[in-house]
């Protein structure tokens, strides 16, 4: 008869773990890349033309689009 050892359960739910690394590195490259983009631009909405910073575009369009994952995401897991 063999004993094995309990699991411990934590394997992979440390507090750094790839894929956090990851979407770490990957929010930072993204935030140096919105505020070196500081020049003003004229950027069309629907019918308006606005004049505003680069960063401010690139930034409002960064969060709506993780708004629009993190709201996919959620619909999508199992109750």
């Amino acid at each position: 008869m063999t004993h094995q050892a309990p699991k411990s359960g934590s394997q992979g739910r440390g507090t750094f773990t790839p894929a956090r690394v990851g979407i770490l590195a990957l929010a930072v490259l993204t935030l140096v890349f919105i505020f070196e983009n500081t020049r003003s631009t004229e950027i069309r909405l629907l019918v308006p033309i606005v004049t505003m910073p680069l960063w401010v575009a690139l930034l409002s369009t960064a969060l709506l689009g993780a708004l629009c994952g993190a709201y996919l995401a959620r619909r999508r897991r199992p109750r």
